[in-house]
């Protein structure tokens, strides 16, 4: 179960399951002639010595795979030893009528605890990097207030699609890890969440210039509804395709599919709920510390 595996750095434990790409060890994808015995292949490897051992199906059924996971090894030239325990106590277990002893070991992955470490201090520079630009970009397009209020709803959209996995793994549901696909999908929701908040802002600013009198929180809620219904149809057609992507996908793509069925709920929400609220917030702390609480409005266009 991937929350008995130990964190690569120091024996410490990782608070959300991590996959074989960042907390390192061996992956082995294993093809039987018939449906697999998961009981009987987890005793195989109990015998040969192999303990914490997750072993799942994978991929469609009628493949008969199974995917074996050993957890990290913290030297290196174990890694290849795993990978031999547990071809031979597939072997030593199977008859050539279940498992083929030539051909039944399909694709193995071995990642070593010290680049483990170093693609997980990547993925995390290339998440915070990707914020810091778009905070950059909307300081210059809108105000720094746009900006800090985008991020703020894009890390919390990060932090909740992390966190759902980490709750399905403390229920015990196993093949949902942070894996490199996971990371691709996260950032791929950052820029989509960040669009859907860009949206919302530019018709604010909009709002704002034709309506000079009415107070910040009816232009808010004004420039909301006017975008809702883009809203809720594009982010309802994305949704029900990576939901298609997940039921269907299997579990080579599930984790990928998983973050952006997540992602794409909490980042439309937070889009709404919590990026254009903090405007409102911002300009009331403002006006309540004495200083000027305008937000810029747009420029009249040019014809």
């Amino acid at each position: 179960m991937a929350s008995h595996w130990a964190h690569p750095v120091g024996g410490r434990r990782s608070p959300v399951p991590l996959g074989v790409d960042f907390r390192g060890g061996t992956q082995v994808e294993v093809q039987f002639k018939q449906k697999p015995d998961l009981e009987k292949i987890r005793q195989a490897t109990a015998a040969a010595g192999i303990q914490d051992a997750s072993i799942v199906n994978y991929d469609v059924p009628s493949k008969n795979e199974v995917l074996i996971s050993l957890p990290e090894q913290h030297v290196e030239s174990s890694l290849d030893a795993g990978r031999e325990q547990i071809y031979n106590a597939l072997q030593a277990k199977f008859d050539d009528s279940v498992f083929d002893k030539k051909n039944g070991i399909r694709n193995v992955q071995v990642v070593g605890p010290t680049v483990g470490r170093q693609l997980e201090k990547q993925a995390t520079l290339a998440t915070l990097y990707s914020l810091l630009g778009m905070l950059i970009y909307l300081w210059f397009r809108f105000q720094l207030i746009y900006g800090v209020a985008a991020v703020i709803a894009c890390f919390h959209d990060t932090l909740i699609t992390v966190g759902a996995f980490a709750l399905l793994d403390s229920f015990g549901i196993k093949g949902m890890e942070i894996s490199l696909t996971v990371i691709a999908a996260i950032l791929t929701l950052v820029g989509y969440s960040m669009n859907d908040t860009i949206v919302v802002f530019d018709r604010i600013r909009e709002n704002l210039r034709l309506s000079r009198r009415e107070s910040l929180p009816d232009v808010v809620n004004r420039s909301i509804n006017q975008t809702l219904s883009r809203t809720v149809l594009t982010s309802g057609l994305t949704f029900l395709t990576v939901l298609s992507l997940f039921v269907y996908g299997g579990p080579v793509l599930r984790g990928f599919s998983f973050a952006l069925v997540v992602g794409i709920l909490i980042g439309t929400y937070s889009s709404i709920a919590i990026a254009a609220p903090m405007l409102v917030a911002y300009q009331e702390w403002r006006a309540g510390s004495g200083k000027t609480a305008a937000l810029p409005a747009a420029k009249r266009s040019r014809v």
